[in-house]
């Protein structure tokens, strides 16, 4: 039997460990997320500054903020009735927390309809349970089959398959019979006639081929980063200083204090060092706009908003 060749995962994290067990055969293994989205993502921003849009959680009931400690699952019936699950509740249903894969058959491969196939996860052998694996591994690629499993992963049992990819044996989870929809629509269609259904043949023969992933490329994901990166070089980016990589909600310090030095000076009539150079633009922008007195007291307005409450309260009152 061929050796079983080194899996090395440096750059992932394991998930979850357990054990592939098949009749008496134990394989210890650790499970790998295999796939990952590279899919383009936008933040809900103000337009005006950039400013990330947060979200609170308001009871529809009587509009308050909730708290986290205060927050429930419940399970909305068919009749919009509510039913609120406890903790107790939730620790009385049945257990999914099995650390084993259990195979229930081995089924042939073309058996499986794709639709079925939910996640990818690659299994790594344990450094005790690399000669099982290898055989676990040879045997599903002898017989051309597929592992029926039952696994809990995430509180949550799934039914899955094993099956063998660039020998490394794979996990993918799978949807219940139940939630694969049925089409509730009939298609119709008319009369095919010999001559259409060769032409279509024929087009089939003509763009025949193997499949080559590498062939293809996310064409909007490389044109989303090619028009950022032309705004960034433009200079067309909103620099906000409480922005961040992560929840949005984590403040810059250095940003803040600069923020307080220049709101204390702005109070006292000084220009800051950080909003001198735009306060000139603006006011050159803003020029034409003297000619009426009815459009002073918006800028008198902006002014007071920019310095600190109690501050501009005394100025007024001087």
């Amino acid at each position: 039997m061929e050796p079983l060749a080194p899996v090395i995962l440096t750059t992932m994290r394991a998930i979850w460990k357990g054990a592939v067990s098949f009749g008496l055969v134990s394989v210890p293994v650790k499970l790998y997320a295999a796939t990952e989205s590279h899919d383009v993502s936008f933040r809900q921003v103000h337009a005006k500054d950039g400013g990330r849009i947060k979200y609170q959680r308001i009871c529809s009931i009587d509009g308050e903020e909730v708290p986290y400690a205060d927050i429930a699952k419940g399970y909305e019936t068919e009749d919009g009735e509510m039913v609120i699950l406890s903790d107790d509740d939730l620790a009385e249903l049945p257990s999914a927390s099995s650390r084993e894969i259990a195979v229930e058959k081995f089924v042939p491969s073309d058996q499986i309809d794709p639709m079925l196939f939910e996640k990818s996860y690659y299994l790594e052998p344990e450094k005790t349970g690399a000669k099982p694996y290898a055989l676990l591994r040879q045997a599903l690629l002898d017989a051309d089959r597929m592992a029926v499993v039952t696994v809990a992963i995430r509180n949550r049992t799934s039914i899955a398959v094993l099956r063998v990819k660039d020998d490394v044996i794979v996990l993918q989870t799978m949807m219940w019979p139940d939630e694969i929809r049925t089409p509730d629509f009939s298609v119709e269609t008319g009369e095919v006639k010999p001559a259409e259904v060769k032409m279509a043949t024929m087009l089939v023969e003509t763009l025949a081929g193997d499949f080559d992933p590498a062939e293809f490329e996310d064409d909007y994901a490389g044109a989303v980063e090619s028009l950022v990166k032309a705004k960034v070089e433009g200079g067309e980016v909103k620099r906000t200083p409480t922005s961040t990589k992560s929840s949005g909600e984590v403040v810059d310090l250095l940003a803040a204090l600069q923020r307080s030095v220049d709101a204390a000076k702005t109070a006292r009539g000084e220009s800051s060092s950080s909003d001198e150079k735009p306060a000139r633009k603006a006011a050159a922008k803003k020029a034409p706009a003297k000619k009426t007195a009815a459009k002073k007291a918006p800028a008198k307005k902006a002014a007071a908003k920019k310095s600190t409450t109690k501050k501009a309260a005394a100025k007024k009152a001087s």
